[in-house]
């Protein structure tokens, strides 16, 4: 089995950042919340918040569902492998 080391990195920058990870915990605990919701909770701005979420997206950490005007936020499975690796790190 070979290593697909850019979509591995592509995972690892997905959660690189402090404020990233505090998503993942915050959505470990409520999931299916909105961007604005993540943003009253840990206290940061929309815009930036939509950011991460939307890096997180890409790295295959967060799943969206559209919720009539709104878009629910939850961990997929790999999420939450990383989370239990980076409490292991700790």
């Amino acid at each position: 089995m070979t290593i697909n080391y850019l979509k591995l990195e592509r995972i690892v920058k997905g959660f690189a950042n402090h404020r990233r990870l505090q998503i993942l915990e915050l959505l470990k605990k409520e999931p299916e919340l909105s961007v604005e919701n993540i943003a009253q909770r840990l206290k940061i701005g929309y815009e930036n918040t939509s950011d991460h979420i939307r890096k997180l997206a890409i790295a295959g950490l967060v799943m969206k569902r559209n919720q009539g005007t709104s878009v629910c936020h939850k961990l997929t499975p790999r999420a939450k492998s990383i989370l239990v690796f980076c409490k292991k790190l700790e």
